[in-house]
Formats: structure tokens, C-alpha cells, sequence
């Protein structure tokens, strides 16, 4: 879908104090060792680094290859960049935290109290006997407590793994098991919709018979509406037995900048879901950096990352980038429309929250419920920068974040990275770049991406093809946990030649080098050798008045090789249970969003099957697993699901697919 700027007018050009201006754009080193040397100086180190970067180039012979290190010889604390210097420096009773409980308790956490809070974490930690490279896993919703336990195996040395709390005991299992984790970290319960849900138990069963597993940790969260914890004595201990009565200080080691810092986990298809390993030294000059430039880090910002505290977007700008650049953070616990569907814009005017940075899924999800913005009761003139991270922002979702949210002045960054990327890689900066909706940015500086064919070859601009990123940065991942064959092979085997880092996603890139994504490469239709974006064809169905969301995939089709199927969420859907309700509205509406799509993209997008359905299946991140939508309509096995927000939409789907 091209660009209207008729339809979709791009917003003024940020006017206020601006971290980097065209003056500082071009004042910034060229080189990328130069650039990323440079912006290391902004941190607080223990020691000097003796070398930039080496890289070490893939090399099947060498199962230890490709290899690389930032800033080798440095040292430094991620706790210490995080809190300890900002405490340092007078800023002690600056908010670190705005916490946001689900059932609207709050709490304000400066950064001298989450100082002593780190530092007895990090005590109790050691008394648990947790050593520096020991894995941690913590399964705990959006808490204070999570912020605090992270920021102490970061302090101590320990790896941390953050695991969304709503996962199932076999998801958790894995992670557990695969890192190794000598302490996992959970609550005795969570509030979920009101509701306190039991959650110890779940653990229990992730755990047992795992011989790795010293220690579990127990937040007292729910408390008396979940009297009946499951307890093995000598393995399990509570938060506050161990953490309230340790000291509040500890001396911060300083560990080597490519000592890890944690372990994330992707999505995996049809294998294992991937632990992806980032290190102290370049993940946190890169996370740092970026904040600070995409986000104009402001001392006085309020600053919401609505990503929840396990995602990767959460590590790098909510806990290290904003952080590390002495922001205030709010973090909230729940769902977006609890206890309200208002929870957010007021939750925005009664925080000032400056910088709203959220997912795509969620804009959609508001979008469908109040078309013509939220209500006018709510001030929302704090805002005064916008972000968005997880997919491809389509144009009339842009527009209405832009508009409703950011009052047609704030600028919307619209990020494009990965896990495996440790930070942003395309992007405007606000103060330098004009927004285009349906287009994420360009590459970031100290970053290049090429737009190539199968063969690694730049394609013209306006051309489809795979987006990859030139050269190495600071914050990219360094291997997969116990795989690095599979980290060699998924991402630098292919275009080893030259040097290019293969993402997995399809994109089109402008002349001035703007990158329009077009979702996973697995996720582009190819109808008779026409390659077709499932995010345009989705774009184009959303901007229909009957759509709140839609999800697009291909299928198999003996004449021209695929054909479009699309599943679509209705803005007034029928009873969830009632089957024969779903397919009677999609026979009303389906000619309907077939022309619809033929109009805005052309005939050959025209879907062959058009499913209406209460919900689409989710990573946590926001992302819609279009593999599985594919599975369900040709009735194929279920690969991986274990990273499914909700579980309970797929059996939703099926049962109206299939009556």
C-alpha cells in the first residue's frame, strides 16, 4: 500500500529541546567503532576498555564462530549505570518507578529507595548462594519486585531470565531446564482481572524432579486470597524473610563488559524457542544511547513502556535504556482495559506521562473500541513523544496514536528491532526526522540495513526483499544459550559474503531509505509469484469500519501456488460460544472485505477464505503467531505455543473455524 499523504498528513517535525538536532546528526562520527566508542563514554565504567570491537566471521569449519566482543578489558555494573550513579550524582530523591498495582494500589519508588532495595536483593541473592554467571529465572507479573530482582542479579553477576507470569508450567519448564537455573523467583499469586489466581503451584510443577533448581523465591503478593501455598521446606523461601531484614548497601563488583547480563527468549515455529544471550558492555552503551536519541530522554520525563517487564522491549527501554539515563518509569501491573477499558489515558493524565511508547495490537485494540478517540474527560496534553514497537505500525493505526493520543503535535517513533538486535536498529529521531505512516524510520546511526534478494544482493529501492543489518553493534547478541550452531546458522551463515546479519523479515526500502516491514519472511504470500505482505493486506482490512484486527497467512492452492486467507476480528462480535452466529456474520460480510481488499491493494490480494473469530493468538510481546492461524485452517499439527499470551484463543478459534 503506498503512502497518501492526503489521507495520512505526517506530523510536524519535533520543535523542543531535542537530544540530537541535524546540527548533532552531523557531528557524530561516521565510522560505527568511532560512533559506538563515543557513546560509550556516557556510562560509568570500572575500568577502561583496551579494544573497541573484534569480530571473529562465521566459519563452518570453527563451531565457535562467528565470535564478537565490545569494549574488551572494560568493566563496569549494570546496577551502578542503572541507579548507584544517578544516586551519586544528587538525584537520589529523583522517582525511579511509578508502580501501577492492577487493583490500584500504587507506589513511588525514588532512585535512593531502589538503591537499598537492589542492594538487599543482591544480599539475599548471595545468601541463597547465587554466584556471578549462575542462571536466575523470574516469574513474577509487573512488579516493583521485579525491577528490583532484576537490577540485583545484574548487581551480583547472576544471568537473568525474565518469563512472562501468565506462561504455562511446561513454558517455564523449558526455560528453567535450558538455562540451568539455580533460583526462580515467583509470587504465591497474581492478580489477573481482579481475580487473585494462585501461582505457586504452577511453579512447583515447572520445577519438579529439575536437580538444577537450589532455591525458589517467593513474593507475598496475593496473600490470605490465596491462603494455600504449596511449600517444600528448605528449597522454598519467602521474599520477605530473606530480602526486608538484609543490608542496604553492597558493593557493586565490576564485571567484564562481555560477562552476560541475561537471557531472553524468542518465539520458536515449529523448534525450540531460542535463548538469546546479551552482555553487560555493548548492550548497555547501545540501550543507553538509543533511549536517549529515539526517545529524547529528558530528565523530567515520565516515561511508559507498556511492555510488559519479560519482553525484550521491556529490558532494553523500560529497565536498562531509561534507567541508565535517570528517567521516571511507570510500570503497571494488568491488563490495558482493567479494571476500566480507560485504565491507560488515565492513567496518562494523572501520572503526566511525557513519553508513551506501546505495541501495535494494543493501538488496534483502542482504535476498536473508541473509533473516534478517547473520551474528552481524559487530558492527555503531557504526551510529547509516541512510540511503537512489535510490528509494523499500519497507517490508520499510526494516525489514530498520532492524533488521539499525541494531539496531532507529538512526534511517533516507530521502532523496528528484534531480541537478537538488543536494541533499536531502524527508527526516526524526533528531532531530526518527519514521520511517514506505515514506514518505521531509517537506520539508526552506527547502524546500516540492507534490503537484498535471495542472493544477498541490494534490490532497487521500492523492491521487496529481506531486510538484514550490515556490520556488527554493540548490543547484538552474542550466541544462542547452548546452540551457538543455531546462532550461526539462523542468522549469519547465509550472507556470511558479506558481513550481513539476517533478520527474517520481509521489508521495501525507500530512496531516502525509509523501511516499510512487511512481517516474516515465512509470513509473505506468494499468489502466482506476486509476493504479497501480510501487514499490507492487513492494513488494508483494518482501515475497513467492521474490523477491529486481522491476521493474514497463506495457504496452500494447486493453481497459483498460495492464496490469501484472512482471519478478522469483528468491532461487534457475536457471542464467543455461538459458532453458527460467527459464520452467518462472515457470509453477511465476507464479499464485502474481499472487495475492500481488492481496492486498496489490487485483485490479486483478494482472500480465498475469510474467517471471522473472537481474538488472535498472541506472543506476549503482541505479535500475531500467523503460523498457527495456517495451522488451524489446513489442519496441521501445532508447532511451538509455549510464548501464546492466551492459550484459550486457538481452541477459540477451531471451534469457530471448524463448528
Amino acid at each position: 500500500m503506498v503512502h497518501d499523504p492526503r489521507r495520512y498528513p505526517p506530523p510536524p517535525a519535533f520543535a523542543a529541546r531535542a537530544n540530537v538536532t541535524p546540527e548533532v546528526l552531523a557531528a557524530l562520527p561516521t565510522d560505527p567503532l568511532e560512533f559506538w566508542e563515543a557513546q560509550a563514554h556516557r556510562l560509568p565504567w570500572a575500568a577502561p576498555w583496551t579494544d573497541v570491537h573484534s569480530w571473529t566471521p562465521p566459519d563452518a569449519d570453527d563451531p565457535t564462530t562467528p565470535r564478537a566482543t565490545w569494549f574488551a578489558g572494560g568493566a563496569l555494573n549494570a546496577s551502578v549505570v542503572c541507579v548507584d550513579q544517578h544516586v551519586d550524582a544528587g538525584r537520589g530523591e529523583h522517582p525511579a518507578l511509578l508502580f501501577e498495582g492492577e487493583r490500584g494500589d500504587t507506589e513511588r519508588v525514588t532512585y535512593a529507595d531502589l538503591q537499598r532495595r537492589v542492594a538487599q536483593a543482591a544480599h539475599a541473592l548471595e545468601r541463597l548462594g547465587v554466584r556471578p554467571g549462575d542462571r536466575v529465572v523470574v516469574y513474577l507479573p509487573v512488579l516493583v519486585e521485579t525491577v528490583v530482582v532484576a537490577l540485583a542479579c545484574a548487581r551480583v553477576g547472576a544471568v537473568h531470565s525474565l518469563v512472562f507470569g501468565g506462561f504455562s508450567a511446561e513454558a517455564l519448564r523449558f526455560r528453567v531446564e535450558d538455562t540451568g537455573a539455580v533460583l526462580v523467583v515467583t509470587t504465591d499469586g497474581q492478580f489477573r482481572r481482579g481475580a487473585a489466581v494462585a501461582v505457586k503451584h504452577t511453579v512447583d510443577e515447572a520445577v519438579a524432579g529439575l536437580a538444577c533448581v537450589e532455591h525458589v523465591l517467593v513474593v507475598r503478593r496475593t496473600g490470605d486470597e490465596t491462603p494455600d501455598v504449596p511449600w517444600t521446606d528448605g528449597r522454598d523461601v519467602w521474599w520477605h524473610d530473606v530480602v526486608d531484614d538484609a543490608p542496604t548497601s553492597h558493593d557493586a563488583p565490576a564485571l567484564d563488559a562481555e560477562h552476560p547480563l541475561f537471557i531472553t527468549y524468542t518465539s520458536g515455529t515449529t523448534g525450540r524457542p531460542k535463548g538469546v544471550v546479551h552482555t553487560i558492555g555493548g548492550y548497555l552503551v547501545q540501550a543507553s544511547w538509543t533511549h536517549a536519541a529515539v526517545f529524547d530522554a529528558q530528565p523530567d520525563d515520565v516515561y511508559w513502556c507498556t511492555a510488559d517487564l519479560a519482553w525484550v522491549t521491556a529490558h532494553t527501554y523500560v529497565l536498562y535504556g531509561p534507567l541508565s539515563n535517570g528517567v521516571t518509569v511507570v510500570i503497571a501491573e494488568g491488563s490495558p482495559d482493567h479494571p476500566t477499558p480507560e485504565r491507560h489515558p488515565a492513567t496518562i493524565e494523572r501520572l503526566g506521562v511525557t513519553v508513551y511508547y506501546t505495541a501495535p495490537t494494543l493501538v488496534r485494540s483502542f482504535m476498536a473500541r473508541f473509533p473516534d478517540g478517547f473520551p474528552a474527560s481524559h487530558d492527555l496534553s503531557s504526551v510529547r513523544l509516541l512510540g511503537s514497537v512489535g510490528e509494523a505500525l499500519n497507517p490508520e493505526a499510526y494516525v489514530w496514536l498520532h492524533r488521539h493520543v499525541g494531539g496531532g503535535r507529538a512526534p511517533l517513533v516507530d521502532t523496528w528491532w528484534q531480541s537478537e538486535s538488543g536494541a533499536a536498529v531502524v527508527s526516526t529521531l524526533p528531532g531530526v526526522h518527519v514521520g511517514v505512516p506505515g514506514a518505521a524510520g531509517v537506520a539508526l546511526p552506527g547502524q546500516t540495513v540492507h534490503v537484498v534478494d535471495d542472493h544477498g544482493d541490494d534490490v532497487p529501492p521500492g523492491t521487496s526483499g529481506l531486510i538484514t543489518v550490515g556490520g556488527r553493534w554493540p548490543a547484538m547478541a552474542r550466541t544462542v544459550w547452548g546452540d551457538h550452531e543455531r546462532y550461526r546458522d539462523t542468522y549469519f551463515a547465509r550472507f556470511a559474503a558479506r558481513g550481513l546479519f539476517l533478520a527474517g523479515d520481509g521489508a521495501v526500502m525507500d530512496a531516502d531509505g525509509y523501511v516499510r516491514l512487511q512481517g516474516r519472511v515465512d509470513e509473505v504470500v506468494n499468489v502466482s509469484g506476486h509476493r504479497l505482505s501480510t501487514i499490507e493486506i492487513e492494513s488494508a482490512l483494518v482501515e475497513h469500519p467492521l474490523v477491529a484486527e486481522a491476521g493474514a497467512v497463506g495457504v496452500a492452492h494447486e493453481l497459483t501456488g498460495q492464496s490469501v486467507a484472512v482471519f478478522v476480528v469483528p468491532v461487534s462480535p457475536p457471542p464467543t460460544d455461538d459458532a453458527a452466529a460467527w459464520r452467518a456474520l462472515a457470509d453477511e460480510v465476507r464479499a464485502e472485505l474481499v472487495a475492500h481488499v481488492a481496492r486498496a491493494i489490487g485483485p490479486v490480494a483478494k482472500p480465498a477464505h475469510v474467517l471471522l473469530v473472537p481474538d488472535l493468538p498472541k506472543t506476549r510481546s503482541g505479535k500475531i503467531m500467523r503460523r498457527l492461524l495456517g495451522d488451524v485452517l489446513e489442519d496441521r499439527p501445532l508447532g511451538d505455543t509455549t510464548s501464546l499470551q492466551d492459550e484459550t484463543v486457538v481452541p477459540a478459534i477451531v471451534r469457530v473455524v471448524r463448528g
